[in-house]
């Protein structure tokens, strides 16, 4: 690949990223929930858009991921974000998966804030 190509790609994934965050904003009561991945990361905010606070944030830098598979880390990091969502007194979310496709560890992130009881 190229520069140019490269530089295209990542602005193309910013025009995605816009085209998704258009369409939702989120609140006090119902946050966005933002994820972001990387290619050894996961990590995911509530987002209060009115107030421009996040209200809770989860990190897969902090978690013992030895042995693990990244489905496994970014299931967790979904339960986690789940626990700190109800200690904050938030069970509905708006899902916001930016430039990415919803398959594999964001899909599995989604999931597993379900299971801990986030709706979306």
């Amino acid at each position: 690949m190229t520069p140019k190509d490269i530089i295209a790609k990542r602005a193309q994934a910013k025009r995605r990223a816009i085209r998704t965050r258009a369409k939702i904003s989120g609140t006090k009561e119902r946050p966005r929930m933002s994820v972001f991945r990387s290619l050894k990361h996961v990590s995911v905010q509530l987002i209060d858009d009115a107030n421009g606070r996040t209200l809770a944030a989860a990190s897969d830098m902090k978690l013992e991921k030895k042995g693990k598979k990244a489905m496994e880390v970014a299931a967790a990091i979904g339960k986690e974000v789940a626990e700190k969502a109800k200690a904050a007194g938030i069970t509905t979310v708006i899902f916001d998966r930016g430039s990415y496709r919803y398959h594999g560890r964001v899909k599995a992130l989604a999931d597993a804030a379900r299971e801990g009881g986030l709706q979306f």
